[in-house]
């Protein structure tokens, strides 16, 4: 597909400015919860919040978002979503005076119809707008960025939390994350739709909007065809147990390992390392998974090998962790004085096309929201910390076991031509 005159837009500047948004609105939410209980003495309100959040996700990442993106495109997706995190954040500022669980949690439902625009037009832009043969890099190049939105916010919390005695955040704390979301959500006008980016190669990362199905019925009608067409390629099936598991950790490192063990200060300072840690693990598998020298079923084989030793390292620490911190009964005491990158491969190793590529993120990001949803519920239960290792542990080996059959299907990279012919057969 030849690009036209009036797109200007190269490859990589399409997707650097996803995560300038992003940045700014999920950066800043991770940093909240990545200090445990969304900065709260007490995790439970916003256990249950998060609970609401995922429950949302996984009803509309699926059926409302999918038409909506098809017929919208990305930018008005972003700008649909991008003003629910800073309304999460005022319901947290306004708990501390008042103590009003109801408009958090509430306001945790919406966000969680915000996050699954944010996150559908997000992942379509990362796994559609690169070459084949660069997916990997991109992607990690995405993980960068989005993850030291986590690791900028939780230094402001540690700055401005560095000399406070109590276990919850200072207004201003929120206050600063309210103000920066609120930016993030407006840059998403910048935001370039697939028909005006240009790869390296001169082709276009999609087609243009087709004119088909512009009233809602007929758009719902025509993402169920898409869905279930989409649906009949098996390999999918396989990675629904690590799309479950792709969030479910966060409950249990966040609150109990976090948030149940470290003062303030610290839990800020934890969060700010964590996030850093996310950013050196994005980049490394996706260079991993962009490897010239391999074929893309090689590069799958290779990747699957380093998740798992990976994820059995880190589990098999994080026990060692738990038992020592279990024999110490105290609570919030200490001070100082990769793996989704993956399925996002997988996925973009199925998809070539951004409506294609929303479908399977929708179906991520709905069981990745199920499975978030059942975690956060375990721990507003209080179940304990090493149970719910356990299961994360359990469930994350399951996950790459059953994945096994997708990984070994990987075919090699479609040449530009095949990707021209199947936009060709889209727009027909």
């Amino acid at each position: 597909m030849v690009a036209p005159n009036d797109t200007d837009y190269p490859d990589i500047s399409g997707l650097l400015r996803v995560p300038r948004v992003v940045i700014t609105s999920l950066g800043m939410y991770n940093a909240i919860t990545g200090i445990g209980g969304s900065g709260q003495l007490d995790s439970t309100v916003a256990a249950n919040a998060t609970v609401a959040l995922l429950a949302a996700t996984a009803a509309s990442s699926l059926t409302l978002v999918p038409p909506i993106f098809d017929m919208f495109g990305p930018r008005i997706c972003l700008l649909i979503g991008g003003w629910t995190y800073a309304l999460y954040s005022a319901s947290l500022l306004c708990y501390n005076h008042t103590q009003n669980s109801a408009f958090v949690i509430s306001s945790g439902a919406i966000l969680g119809i915000g996050a699954s625009f944010l996150w559908i037009a997000q992942g379509a832009i990362m796994v559609s707008y690169p070459l084949p043969d660069k997916k990997g890099i991109s992607i990690g190049i995405f993980w960068v960025v989005f993850n030291l939105g986590g690791g900028i916010g939780s230094f402001i919390s540690f700055a401005l939390n560095f000399r406070s005695q109590s276990g919850t955040v200072t207004d201003g704390t929120y206050a600063a994350f309210i103000i920066i979301m609120a930016i993030g959500w407006l840059l998403s006008v910048t935001i370039a739709p697939p028909h005006k980016v240009v790869r390296e190669d001169g082709s276009l990362a999609g087609p243009p909007p087709s004119g088909k199905y512009m009233n809602l019925t007929g758009s719902l009608k025509a993402e169920l065809n898409k869905f279930v067409e989409a649906s009949k390629d098996w390999r999918i099936w396989p990675l629904i147990p690590a799309f479950f598991c792709a969030n479910f950790f966060y409950s249990y490192q966040q609150n109990n390992v976090n948030g149940g063990t470290f003062t303030l200060r610290s839990r800020s300072l934890n969060g700010a390392m964590y996030w850093i840690a996310q950013m050196f693990g994005g980049i490394f598998i996706g260079a991993l998974l962009d490897l010239k020298w391999l074929t893309r079923p090689q590069r799958a084989k290779l990747g699957f090998v380093f998740i798992v030793v990976t994820v059995f390292a880190t589990w098999g620490g994080g026990l060692a962790f738990q038992r020592w911190e279990d024999d110490q009964g105290k609570v919030q005491w200490l001070d100082f004085s990769d793996s989704k990158g993956y399925c996002y491969w997988l996925m973009a190793a199925l998809a070539n096309s951004p409506e294609e590529a929303a479908k399977y993120v929708g179906l991520y990001k709905t069981i990745q929201a199920v499975g978030g949803a059942v975690a956060w519920r375990i721990n507003a239960l209080n179940y304990k910390a090493i149970t719910q290792l356990i299961i994360n542990w359990a469930l994350l080996g399951a996950s790459l076991v059953i994945a096994i059959p997708t990984v070994l299907t990987i075919t090699p990279s479609p040449t530009a031509n095949e990707i021209d012919d199947l936009y060709s057969k889209e727009k027909r």
